[in-house]
């Protein structure tokens, strides 16, 4: 079922549960939600070959919706590509034990910029200092498990080797053994040393009881490209498919998620308030960047990145424009944009208490 079907059916009882510690992200984004396709406004065109008229709405492209943006993750999905070198590459997962994450998310504005700058400098200083290369990294901030339960943690991929420069400054090439970067607990050290730095930089106060040893992860992934694959998934869009919302029943939300160790997929029941008010927490702060290149992989970092790939022989295929129009439904020619008419998203949730129950239905999505 549709996600904003299950917002309208419980925004009162929504608001009522958790309106007074709704983020104003958040209230944004379901206001969002709810208008996707429905309140956006619409965009006119008629077919090129047949004159066949077209009238389709407009949707919210809120990161969060799970119906848009996903143009946006293949793009980024072709431009990381391009930047794929001949090497293995290598995936770190960096988490925070269970007893940070509500300090986390308390002060998420702060924390998930710590979270990279800490997981980059780990990384970074132990290539600098066990191998002599500077690193390219590309770091990915994700803030659920399978089952959408809040869990923030970084997925970093980079490639199997690094610059090393000589006495005579001369720049080469130098690649790092296939199957051993570092060792998982010293790297999870090295990461908790620095985090914990920051935190106490910017003030934010430690809770007790955090675990002496901490996780991480690191596997060789081939070429990168299953990794770019995963990566992908969940940059512009938000963490659950609508396909996975199986039904809502007396106040009861049912959806399904794979179990990571079994692969299977599992269902799992829960309040409907309850289901969207933890989907809400996985709701980015305004302007914050999910997704960033670090090193020679970095946009301000092309010529450097140039260089590799002449060092490593990469024949780069031609850079091709490609326009896609919609498609006529009848004869299959291009369609014309006639005209876009957008219309600014209602404001329901970012207006607490509401008023009347009608309000709400008179936003009802058809």
């Amino acid at each position: 079922m549709k996600l904003s079907h299950l917002i309208a059916n419980h925004a009162q009882e929504l608001t009522q549960k958790y309106g007074n510690i709704l983020l104003p992200s958040q209230r944004k984004a379901l206001d969002a939600i709810l208008a996707c396709r429905s309140f956006c406004g619409e965009f006119y065109s008629h077919c090129e070959g047949c004159s066949y008229p077209i009238i389709r709405p407009l949707s919210c492209g809120h990161r969060s919706c799970p119906q848009c943006q996903q143009h946006l993750a293949e793009a980024w999905q072709i431009r990381q590509q391009d930047k794929l070198l001949p090497t293995n590459y290598f995936m770190v997962t960096l988490t925070i034990p269970f007893e940070l994450r509500q300090t986390t998310y308390q002060h998420q504005g702060i924390m998930y910029n710590i979270l990279f700058r800490a997981a980059v400098e780990a990384l970074q200083t132990i290539a600098e200092n066990n191998f002599q290369i500077k690193i390219g990294l590309t770091a990915v901030l994700h803030t659920h498990k399978r089952d959408k339960g809040y869990h923030p943690h970084l997925h970093i991929v980079f490639p199997g080797g690094g610059l090393s420069t000589h006495k005579n400054k001369r720049i080469s090439w130098k690649v790092l053994p296939e199957k051993f970067f570092i060792n998982e607990f010293s790297l999870a050290k090295v990461f908790k040393g620095i985090l914990l730095r920051l935190m106490f930089e910017q003030a934010i106060p430690l809770p007790t009881g955090i675990p002496k040893q901490w996780v991480a992860n690191i596997r060789n992934v081939g070429r990168g490209k299953k990794a770019l694959k995963y990566l992908s998934r969940y940059l512009y869009r938000g963490v659950i498919s609508e396909n996975d919302i199986l039904c809502d029943q007396q106040g009861d939300v049912t959806f399904r998620y794979q179990e990571s160790r079994s692969k299977k997929l599992v269902t799992k029941k829960v309040r409907a308030v309850d289901f969207i008010a933890n989907l809400l927490k996985h709701v980015l702060p305004r302007g914050f960047r999910r997704v960033r290149d670090y090193g020679f992989l970095h946009g301000n970092a092309k010529n450097t990145l140039k260089k590799i790939q002449l060092m490593l022989r990469v024949k780069l295929p031609p850079e091709i424009i490609i326009i896609k129009h919609p498609q006529c439904t009848l004869c299959s020619s291009d369609m014309i944009i006639d005209l876009v008419l957008p219309k600014r998203i209602p404001m329901i949730f970012r207006f607490y208490p509401f008023t009347t129950d009608k309000k709400i239905e008179s936003l009802m999505p058809t």
